[in-house]
């Protein structure tokens, strides 16, 4: 073995986390009420959007976020993994670990107070954009890693005073039931995401050298799961907080994808660092285009039959998918080759468990998000990262996913740019109404969300290629 440059990046997962961000705004920003239901979270079906706990499916904007919380486990490895390499003592990693923590849950809150939306969600009001607008860019100081070439206490000077003037906003807004800043206002996606990278990365650093036992904290943390539905202790600890504000006990249940994420993030690690990368692929190219159909037609299997409750036919035709792949990741000899082949046994072992677990809790659901929820998302993930990889590392088409690739290696701003600053900006000049005016039909409902995603993805790509990174 040998270690690879500091420099070298997975452009598969960065990709892949792309994918996940854009599709995210992508399915904030098309047009309610008017699309099929399969272009809105299953349980939230058109036109009335009235959630229902009971109806079960998967669509393709219920995979988004276990694609983003499977993208955050398999970079766990690599950025570890290269700050151990560099010899830091474990106490120093597990410190930036809490100070991503404490950024992630800090971002959640602030976040919240400064949504449109959250400050005045029904009447227009100018203020509220002008509120939104310049959150965003205190936000942006807030957290953007500044040019090295700067001077130390210049950098920390702007940091400094973009939480100031943060914090003095947030105690001058009052809201619609007349409070002001409360630590419970908070988004909860992010504050997910800061459970994740806490506990995630806790998990990897204590168990990366015993993948078994990785694994088998997944079998402990079913059984909680499992118990918590029951009256007893485990209930009481499940839905026991000693600060409900950022951390739940039944967040944990995310590490059902995080986890495997991790063991994706070692294999992709283990295969970086191998002496024989470059060696010669024994694959033809019919192979590797059969496998990149491959994935994406199980994807596209297990959306429509999951979410069309063609249960039984979806789990027979993706065995019978299953088995063809077999066949196509048969005899690998280069690394590329050896790690594709072992992420797609994990792809079908997991996809395997999602499916066997469809029938319990009343059918596939992302809320409350069930077993088979968490293991049929983890591995149609693992299936779109083998893509991508053949993508990258065999057909050399980098240039094809560089918006991908960009949005991924900054997704925060990606995350925040439609609500507090491409909407405020049209809100402010007038385009908007003028936009939703003539949007009213399914199909210009659609193309309005595509080019909104498309100039958010734009505007993040110029911050990467400045290498203005949010720090979160």
């Amino acid at each position: 073995m040998t270690t690879i440059p500091s420099s070298k990046r997975a452009y598969a997962l960065d990709a892949l986390r792309g994918f996940a961000i854009l599709s995210m705004v992508l399915s904030g920003t098309i047009a309610y009420k008017i699309l099929p239901a399969w272009m809105y979270h299953a349980q939230v079906p058109p036109p009335d959007h009235v959630f229902n706990s009971k109806l079960p499916g998967l669509t393709w904007v219920d995979l988004v976020f276990p694609i983003f919380l499977f993208s955050m486990g398999a970079a766990i490895p690599l950025a570890l993994s290269r700050r151990l390499a560099k010899g830091l003592p474990r106490s120093e990693i597990i410190l930036s670990i809490f100070k991503r923590g404490f950024l992630l849950g800090a971002f959640a809150i602030i976040l919240q107070h400064l949504r449109p939306q959250v400050i005045n969600p029904n009447e227009p009001s100018m203020q509220k954009w002008q509120i939104a607008l310049v959150g965003f860019f205190l936000l942006f100081f807030m957290f953007v890693r500044l040019p090295a070439s700067w001077k130390p206490w210049r950098r920390n000077a702007i940091t400094l005073t973009a939480w100031i003037a943060t914090i003095f906003l947030l105690s001058r807004i009052q809201y619609p039931d007349n409070s002001g800043f409360s630590l419970s206002r908070s988004d909860i996606i992010l504050v997910i995401l800061a459970n994740m990278a806490v506990f995630g990365s806790l998990i990897w650093l204590f168990t990366r050298q015993n993948t078994f036992l990785r694994v088998g904290l997944l079998g402990l943390l079913f059984a909680l799961h499992l118990s918590s539905t029951a009256d007893g202790w485990v209930a009481q600890l499940w839905s026991y907080s000693p600060a409900p504000w950022i951390f739940k006990f039944a967040y944990l249940k995310y590490l059902f994808i995080v986890i495997p994420g991790t063991i994706a993030g070692d294999l992709i690690w283990e295969s970086m660092q191998t002496t024989e990368y470059d060696q010669k692929e024994s694959w033809q190219t019919w192979r590797f285009d059969a496998i990149v159909l491959l994935m994406l037609a199980l994807n596209l299997i297990l959306l429509v039959g999951l979410q069309s409750r063609l249960v039984v036919e979806t789990t027979l035709a993706s065995a019978i998918l299953c088995l063809i792949g077999w066949f196509l990741f048969k005899h690998p000899t280069s690394a590329t080759e050896i790690l594709l082949n072992r992420l797609y046994s994990f792809g079908i072992l997991w996809l395997a468990l999602g499916l066997l677990f469809e029938p319990y809790e009343g059918g596939i659901k992302k809320d409350p998000s069930t077993m088979s929820y968490y293991f049929v998302t983890t591995g149609m993930s693992i299936f779109i990262l083998i893509a991508f990889t053949i993508i990258f590392d065999i057909f050399q088409k980098k240039a094809w996913l560089n918006l991908l690739i960009d949005n991924g290696q900054n997704p925060m701003i990606g995350y925040v740019g439609f609500a507090n600053l491409l909407w405020p900006i049209l809100a402010l000049t007038g385009w908007e109404d003028s936009i939703i005016k003539h949007t009213q039909t399914p199909v210009m409902g659609f193309i309005k969300g595509v080019a909104y995603t498309l100039v958010i993805a734009l505007i993040v790509s110029v911050f990467t290629r400045l290498k203005l990174f949010w720090r979160t």
